[in-house]
């Protein structure tokens, strides 16, 4: 931990790894502000789509992310399949990436509400985004894994939930996610690694709560399951 003013904890991990949740429990734990920073890109590329662009074109995304507001992170449907897909692809836009990257560094520095630190889940965030955070978890798990929670959620969602379509979906992801010329996807050197393929919920909220213990206000907030 480097004792910093306000106390930062960086969850990366590819799809379906189980991060947002982990971060919205830290956050709670702690009485730390959290950040879904996916969804940043999720509204820029359902704001591409709606105003007829293509989320892949740096001209017609690069605008939309520059010109984000508040307002665009509560439109309708940006939890569903098209939107991950468009946020994959305007994360691929060096332009796009930079365009959000002072909002996301700013919530870290400066948490909302006078919260007393930050917790930030997304896929670049202990790589990039805050390379200096106090702690920094890298999540994971196997394809057929995390295939089979995304199939999950969906079915509780009352959406179709199509194996194959999925599937595919996610290794596009995966593939993207990986490539990209700017920030791929990669753990940081100094993250703490979880594999969550053969652990529930709390056993992996458990081991990251262990690795967070140091964190000021760690403890101090009740655990509600």
């Amino acid at each position: 931990m480097t004792g910093r003013p306000t106390p930062i904890i960086a969850v990366d991990g590819p799809a379906g790894a189980g991060k947002g949740t982990v971060a919205r429990r830290l956050a709670a734990q702690f009485g730390y502000a959290y950040l879904d920073t996916g969804l940043l890109y999720r509204a820029v590329g359902m704001k591409v789509l709606l105003q007829g662009g293509d989320p892949s074109s740096a001209d017609d995304a690069t605008p939309a992310a520059q010109q984000l507001k508040a307002a665009d992170l509560d439109r309708d449907g940006l939890r569903s399949d098209e939107a991950a897909v468009a946020a994959s692809r305007v994360a691929a836009i060096p332009a796009v990436r930079a365009a959000l990257l002072d909002f996301q560094r700013a919530f870290a520095a400066s948490p909302p509400d006078g919260s007393a630190g930050a917790v930030l889940d997304g896929r670049d965030i202990g790589t990039v985004i805050c390379p200096d955070a106090d702690l920094k978890i890298f999540l994971t798990a196997s394809l057929d894994v995390r295939v089979a929670r995304r199939l999950e959620e969906l079915r509780q969602r009352g959406l179709p939930a199509i194996h194959t379509e999925v599937l595919h979906d996610m290794q596009e992801r995966d593939r993207r996610d990986a490539t990209r010329s700017v920030a791929p996807l990669a753990a940081a050197k100094d993250a703490f690694v979880i594999d969550t393929s053969n652990l529930d919920r709390d056993a992996v909220f458990d081991r990251v709560l262990g690795l967070a213990g140091g964190i000021p206000g760690g403890g101090s907030e009740k655990d509600d399951r």
